[in-house]
């Protein structure tokens, strides 16, 4: 599965947002330097839909506030 996610960073306080089926708007506090924001992201998106945070990998946008993010549904 893959979602199409907007990252503030530096923001000041975190938060996630659904824009729609499968975009996202998300804050984080840490800045976009030594790649802290991204790790920070997929944290965040990890603890929102409740998986483990390894089962998510950004795909592009690596230096872009737009990422693309894959995800890994753990099959029951």
């Amino acid at each position: 599965m893959y979602i199409k996610v907007k990252v503030t960073a530096g923001a000041k306080k975190e938060d996630i947002k659904k824009k729609n089926k499968d975009t996202y708007v998300v804050f984080v506090r840490e800045p976009a330097q030594r790649n802290l924001a991204n790790t920070r992201v997929c944290t965040v998106v990890a603890l929102f839909l409740g998986i483990p945070i390894k089962s998510i990998r950004i795909i592009s946008g690596h230096q872009s506030p737009s990422k693309i993010l894959s995800i890994n549904l753990p099959e029951n």
